[in-house]
């Protein structure tokens, strides 16, 4: 006897994933805007809890995490982009191939063309600061989850019509996903000379401009006519100065978005602050100096079910604000994201030992006693020796004498310095002001 096979009704299964998809949106969305847990203690149990049921629904698809299933958090090993990567087929839950992703990847890097896609997987692509190729992968759901969260967390008035001017370097489906009926999304691609895109951003006039804080510090030179109801800085560290100057032109309070290709990881809240994602993150710390609040954030994503982000060590720089916050909120809260590792110096001190200067300590000096300087790099390029670029480039002198005081105040050898007038940033690349180039031994 022959068989019945199955039917299939594309119709009937493309509404099934619409109503997948809403689903998710609708539930994430909630989530974020209503279950705040007030607590601490509740917060913990909360994540526990989710852990369980993440290592039960979506590690046990993870080949590389098969080991590990019956242990708690702590036992499963600590990994970064290096070792993520190099171990993306065994830890990915679709079967998905490293190589196959990033030449769809590269390829939408090179046409400018995003759209393609890895089956029914987006596929995004970082650089990073650090040079090394990052993937970001996420199915329909994800995504949805994703606008969800970002549409209740970062969206003012969310149940009025929204237009979204998107600056960044690539675009992605993950981003595209925020459109909706009350929604509309422009990408705004950051390879194009800026002042070219100033007309085009007057007639959208967006109610939303998300941008890196550089950018949005240029556009405040450009002056585009236009009056967004919320800005929100992303991708690079905001600096004090530079928010101040964009504040000033706008009008209005600047917030942050803290996301990489490791997912969506804080936003500040009503009062401006900052804060981890800790509803659906659990984020342990790597203290770079805990005397000084300053860690590096061990991420477990609890709801990133095609590409498992567990116990994933970033090399961003954060410093903790233990005071708590107006709004309430349990969540850490994050006095500034300093920047990454390779943005510490390491100098050596009158004994002979290397010190750690923070990027932050490089930059107040400057911003401080260098008024007339515009824009500034400093690179350790040798255990004794600072490359300096400024614009203006008569500062050099004001620049010296600053730093010079600073490293007497913290009894570190006087380096040699190199100058050089200021190279901007490649077109698409993130601005760093202070950057090591010289690996610890």
């Amino acid at each position: 006897m022959m068989k019945n096979n199955p039917i299939q009704h594309p119709k009937l299964n493309n509404t099934l994933n619409k109503l997948i998809c809403l689903g998710a949106f609708a539930g994430s969305f909630v989530k974020a805007k209503y279950y705040h847990k007030r607590t601490r203690t509740k917060l913990e149990k909360h994540q526990e809890k989710c852990f369980i049921r993440f290592k039960q629904k979506v590690l046990t698809h993870s080949p590389y995490y098969q080991a590990y299933l019956d242990l708690p958090l702590a036992a499963f090993p600590v990994i970064n982009k290096k070792i993520h990567m190099a171990n993306f087929d065994r830890i990915n839950t679709a079967h998905l191939l490293r190589d196959e992703a990033l030449s769809i990847a590269i390829q939408a890097e090179n046409t400018r063309d995003f759209s393609p896609s890895y089956g029914q997987y987006a596929v995004g692509l970082s650089s990073g600061t650090s040079g090394n190729k990052g993937l970001f992968i996420s199915s329909k759901a994800e995504q949805a989850q994703w606008a969800g969260d970002m549409v209740a967390k970062a969206f003012p008035q969310y149940l009025k019509p929204q237009r979204i001017a998107f600056f960044l370097r690539a675009n992605n489906k993950l981003y595209e996903s925020s459109r909706s009926v009350l929604t509309q999304f422009r990408f705004f691609d950051l390879l194009t000379e800026l002042e070219h895109h100033v007309s085009t951003l007057e007639a959208y006039n967006p109610t939303i401009l998300i941008a890196p804080a550089s950018v949005l510090l240029h556009l405040s030179r450009l002056q585009p006519a236009i009056i967004p109801k919320k800005i929100i800085a992303v991708a690079e560290v905001l600096e004090e100065e530079d928010k101040q100057q964009i504040s000033a032109y706008f009008g209005q309070k600047i917030h942050q978005i803290y996301q990489c290709t490791e997912g969506f990881l804080g936003i500040t809240c009503s009062h401006g602050n900052l804060h981890l994602n800790e509803d659906n993150l659990i984020i342990e710390k790597h203290w770079v100096n805990q005397a000084q609040k300053r860690f590096s954030p061990i991420v477990t994503d609890l709801r990133r079910t095609t590409q498992p982000i567990v116990r994933y060590l970033l090399d961003d720089v954060l410093i903790e604000n233990t005071t708590t916050c107006p709004c309430g909120s349990s969540h850490t809260r994050i006095q500034s994201i300093e920047g990454r590792k390779d943005d510490v110096l390491q100098l050596t001190n009158n004994s002979n030992k290397q010190i750690d200067v923070y990027s932050d300590f490089i930059r107040n000096t400057i911003v401080s006693h260098c008024e007339k300087v515009k824009e500034y790099r400093v690179t350790q390029t040798h255990t004794n020796a600072l490359l300096i670029e400024c614009e203006p480039y008569d500062n050099k002198d004001n620049i010296v004498s600053s730093l010079h005081s600073l490293f007497n105040k913290l009894d570190i050898k006087q380096p040699d310095y190199q100058f050089r007038p200021y190279q901007y940033p490649k077109k698409g690349e993130k601005r760093r002001r202070v950057i090591n180039t010289v690996k610890s031994k």
